[in-house]
């Protein structure tokens, strides 16, 4: 019988995929569960549901019993507004449940960063884990928060916990119930939403590769370091031609220039959004897609086994699942 394990974030899209492969290679798993959590993600699962938040006093008391903890519970916003709400949740949250571990006698953490945190090279070459943008280089508070987030990770692991890092880049595939915004990709995709595209680029991987990753850098990744968990760079124009060919849509043919959702998004955030209308486009996104962000998960393959699903596989299953849960409608 294998340890139980304690999951934050396993109502989300990769801690929902991660759920289930630990489930499915027998290990018992406890769930951390807001009060006002969105549970679709969890439902028929033999899980076990503590209600609780990363803030809560007693989450040590909530955790206690369990060997392993696998936190990737994470606030995701690109809008300026929710600066503080980020901090609070990435930064301030990881502390809390790093210090719940040590307390509750947790064995080893496997920590879910992001490739946010690290950041990308101004050559465009893919980066590694061996690089590290200046934080002021980073663009936008979610990035800056995950950063941060980490340090609170490495400098636990530096006063002697055992925590592994990993950095995923853009999952796809299923359970993306919110949808992440690689998933609002796909979606406007198949909603006929995108007559246009932007001259970007990012590192895909199917997200049960990622859940695989977390469950392989527990049980083979070296305390204090970080892995990428990462498969193939692609421009956005890549994918939307691989959707294409998927469903037989026809793919946008012309991209937009920079400047049009830039402007956009700056009407949006600086004007219309303190005055009571919600923002459309985020500016910190704009910002973000001017970069090609592309990495290599050489290490993560090399060292832990990562797979490496096609990434066709992982589109086809993401549009089977968004099609069957009604999100076209």
């Amino acid at each position: 019988m294998k340890q139980p394990v304690f999951v934050t974030g396993g109502t989300g899209f990769v801690g929902a995929n991660l759920v289930r492969l630990l489930l499915q290679e027998g290990y018992p798993v406890r769930v951390l569960v807001r009060p006002h959590s969105h549970l679709d993600n969890l439902q028929g699962l033999a899980v076990e549901r503590v209600q609780g938040d990363l803030t809560d006093l007693d989450l040590a008391e909530k955790i206690k019993g369990c060997q392993f903890l696998f936190h990737v519970a994470a606030h995701y916003s690109l809008w300026q507004a929710d600066r503080d709400k980020l901090y609070q949740a990435n930064v301030i949250g990881t502390r809390n449940i790093l210090a719940a571990a040590q307390q509750a006698g947790v064995e080893r953490t496997v920590y879910t960063s992001s490739v946010a945190a690290i950041g990308v090279q101004a050559s465009g070459v893919p980066t590694d884990e061996t690089y590290q943008s200046p934080v002021e280089k980073l663009v936008g508070d979610y990035k800056k928060s995950k950063y941060y987030a980490e340090q609170e990770a490495i400098q636990a692991a530096a006063n002697g916990q055992d925590i592994v890092i990993v950095n995923p880049s853009s999952p796809i595939g299923p359970w993306d119930i919110k949808p992440t915004p690689t998933g609002d990709i796909i979606l406007r995709f198949l909603r006929r939403q995108m007559p246009f595209y932007l001259d970007t680029g990012l590192n895909f991987i199917d997200v049960r590769d990622v859940a695989w990753g977390h469950l392989l850098a527990l049980e083979k990744g070296k305390k204090g370091d970080r892995y990428i968990l990462g498969n193939q760079n692609l421009s956005l124009k890549a994918i939307l031609d691989q959707l294409a060919d998927l469903t037989g849509l026809p793919a946008p043919q012309n991209s937009l220039p920079p400047w049009i959702p830039y402007s956009v998004a700056w009407v949006d955030e600086k004007i219309l959004a303190p005055l009571g209308k919600p923002p459309s486009v985020p500016l910190d996104g704009v910002r973000m897609a001017k970069q090609y962000m592309y990495y290599s998960a050489a290490k993560a393959i090399r060292e832990l086994g990562l797979p490496q699903t096609p990434i066709s596989t992982a589109l086809k299953d993401a549009v089977e699942w968004f099609t069957a849960r009604g999100y076209l409608d």
